[in-house]
């Protein structure tokens, strides 16, 4: 007897969720890259609790509120946390680092043994969801 082929809706609900991937990845590294990483994940979750953990481009995991907040990128010396629209929001404490040149884009790379500045990542994040909050258009509502 033939075996029934897999159907899209079976194969999707075999493949791991965001969360689950991020965390996969978090283990896979093993090292101070995954403790980074970690880390920067508890932090934007406390600092949005509402955050959507998506995971894009082949394995980066995406953080996401009314658009993209940021990515966590890992290399081998670095950990990158790229905002999507860093160029636009404030960066008091100065922890932008990277790819400082673009017109929208803005990065941290954290070395290994570096802290983190977790008030200021933390209103960071926050600034982010409120910049792509002020960003969507407003939906329409009836006017009574």
């Amino acid at each position: 007897m033939m075996k029934a082929a897999t159907t899209k809706k079976e194969t999707e609900k075999k493949e791991a969720s965001p969360s689950e991937r991020i965390d996969a990845k978090i283990e896979e590294l093993g090292d101070w890259r995954g403790e980074t990483l970690a880390r920067i994940r508890a932090i934007i979750r406390e600092a949005d609790p509402e955050v959507e953990e998506t995971w894009k481009w082949r394995g980066v995991p995406v953080w996401e509120h009314a658009g993209i907040i940021c990515t966590g990128e890992t290399y081998k010396t670095v950990v990158k946390l790229t905002f999507a629209k860093g160029a636009s929001v404030e960066d008091p404490s100065n922890l932008f680092n990277s790819s400082l040149e673009g017109n929208t884009r803005r990065a941290i790379d954290i070395h290994e043994g570096e802290k983190i500045d977790e008030a200021a990542l933390t209103a960071l994040v926050r600034a982010a969801v409120a910049l792509n909050k002020a960003s969507k258009p407003a939906s329409k509502k009836a006017s009574a």
